[in-house]
């Protein structure tokens, strides 16, 4: 009998190490966000999880599902964990996680902007997951740090080498002339690449203003699902 326990404790773990990807999502809900903003955040990401080429991607995982995890973040002290990790294993579990997100009350944050507080925070939670085949962070912002610990002066020994974060920048939609928003978009992404993006092939995704948020996030969690689709297959 004790051999069989044993081969059973070995599946048991085999099968919980088969989390393929573990994937943290920072919200920005700063001063700059108003609750109309903050909103289309919300339903924005809930909506780009449950879009049709976001699904079939997390549903047709089979044996190595993703685990997501979401959390807000403003100043130094404000980070809320408003998702905890849940392993998308089938379609209600996905749609139960973006009905949680579209309809949680928000959590009055403070008006600073701590991406290297964030940074920090999205660590700890993906040290949780240190089995999963890949951990990938998202900052989405619309502002540069202005509190807290910068962005360049978080520890790498906080992020392991599998570890990547990857960052999603808000342009200013309400700047009236296209240069305007095309040089605020180039200069937050700029800011993002040199600062907040870590690891092999992290990458910036930009939303021109909130309308545009969840266009961007499916946008931007395709490339990362399908990216470690196509890893496991060569």
């Amino acid at each position: 009998m004790n051999w069989l326990a044993g081969i059973f404790c070995l599946w048991a773990g085999a099968s919980y190490a088969a989390c393929g990807q573990a994937l943290v999502l920072g919200l920005d809900v700063s001063g700059s966000v108003d609750p109309i903003e903050y909103q289309l955040q919300r339903d924005g990401l809930a909506a780009a999880l449950t879009s049709q080429a976001v699904s079939d991607v997390l549903l047709t995982a089979g044996s190595a599902p993703t685990d997501i995890a979401v959390f807000e973040w403003s100043g130094p002290n404000h980070q809320i964990l408003i998702q905890p990790w849940t392993t998308i294993s089938d379609e209600n579990t996905l749609r139960s996680l973006a009905r949680n997100l579209r309809t949680q009350p928000r959590i009055a944050g403070n008006l600073t902007t701590a991406i290297g507080s964030a940074m920090i925070y999205g660590a700890a939670l993906l040290d949780q997951r240190k089995d999963c085949w890949r951990r990938t962070m998202d900052i989405s912002g619309d502002g540069l740090a202005n509190t807290g610990p910068r962005p360049q002066d978080v520890p790498a020994a906080l992020f392991d080498k599998n570890v990547i974060i990857n960052g999603l920048v808000i342009g200013n939609g309400e700047i009236i002339g296209r240069d305007e928003r095309a040089a605020d978009i180039k200069e937050l992404s700029s800011y993002y690449r040199a600062y907040v993006i870590r690891g092999a092939g992290a990458f910036v995704e930009t939303a021109l203003g909130f309308e545009d948020y969840a266009n961007a996030m499916e946008r931007k969690l395709l490339r990362e699902l399908q990216s470690l689709a196509l890893s496991e297959l060569q």
